[in-house]
């Protein structure tokens, strides 16, 4: 029997690669989007509405997907190449992020549970985990998400990963993994940090060079296609290659590090050809968001194709 997949947020980039991923394995592909992907291949039916929305209701009731993916959550940053690429968390007001990222959230996995559906994955980041100077190196599953703290833009991003989370005890027949995946880099040229490397110059704050985690696009793509493949159930970091310091991942994507005394970031912030960071975002280029993704790797058999160096490169040659 065909496995019926149902992925919101569909017309993002790696939503896309998920798509066509599990399209090559087999399975019927059915999407819910704003945005419309007017090339869809055979075998995926797109759906062009919000998932907060009746018609969104009337995709889960009348297809009956058998798994939903959720990648319908807002975060990435404006990026200067693509400025309309993406719906942008950073300049989406608060309201409109909290109605989308975390009602629409509930929405999903209400309707997953009324609906008869078999598995839910919900795609959330890394950096629900705050950045701080006093926090692990090595983030695991069970430290709480501090970014609310730290990062008050990432308060309804943190609720909706926190939300999903509840579907593990709320719904216990519903197959749930919430996974927490590292930046994804590569030829999409797609996300947060894509678009903080966008430009010829990175900024970074004088004195500091925090680690940064991030993993291949083909990578990340081909860990959200193993939680489904293993039915897993829980919540997961999910990583690819060990993180290296900002100075090198400016370097290795072709970019200019360019250092700044700290009480002048807020003013070159977004001007003279720098990415916009939110007040709360600077703890990020301060100190680093590193996890552990063992339970993943355990779970899944899970292993990165790209080390680091592959991902800069496939970044800056894109």
């Amino acid at each position: 029997m065909t496995t019926k997949v149902l992925i919101t947020g569909i017309n993002g980039a790696h939503a896309r690669m998920v798509a066509l991923r599990l399209r090559a394995r087999g399975c019927q592909i059915l999407g819910i989007d704003r945005r419309p992907w007017p090339d869809a291949p055979e075998g995926v039916q797109v759906f062009q509405t919000d998932v907060r929305k009746r018609p969104a209701a009337d995709v889960f009731r009348q297809h009956r997907p058998d798994v939903v993916i959720h990648m319908a959550t807002i975060l990435s940053a404006p990026s200067m190449r693509w400025p309309s690429a993406t719906i942008t968390h950073f300049t989406a007001s608060a309201e409109e992020r909290l109605r989308i990222n975390l009602h629409g959230t509930r929405l999903v996995f209400e309707y997953c549970h009324e609906y008869g559906v078999k598995q839910a994955v919900f795609v959330g980041r890394h950096t629900i985990y705050g950045a701080a100077p006093d926090a692990p190196l090595y983030r695991t599953e069970d430290e709480p998400p501090l970014a609310v703290s730290t990062f008050p833009e990432l308060a309804d991003l943190v609720a909706a990963d926190l939300y999903a989370g509840t579907a593990l005890w709320r719904w216990p027949g519903l197959k749930t993994a919430v996974l927490r995946l590292v930046y994804m880099l590569g030829p999409t040229r797609r996300g947060t940090l894509a678009s903080f490397l966008d430009g010829a110059r990175v900024p970074m704050i004088l004195g500091f060079d925090p680690l940064f985690h991030f993993m291949h696009d083909e990578d990340g793509v081909e860990a959200i296609v193993q939680a489904v493949d293993h039915q897993l159930s829980g919540v997961f970091n999910v990583a690819g290659p060990p993180p290296v310091p900002l100075s090198i991942l400016a370097r290795g994507t072709g970019r200019q590090p360019l250092h700044l005394p700290e009480p002048f970031f807020k003013y070159t912030s977004g001007r003279f050809g720098l990415p916009y960071l939110p007040p709360g975002a600077v703890a990020h280029i301060k100190h680093p968001i590193v996890v552990d993704a063992s339970a993943f790797r355990k779970a899944t058999g899970f292993q990165h194709k790209y080390d680091a160096h592959d991902v800069m490169v496939s970044f800056r040659d894109a």
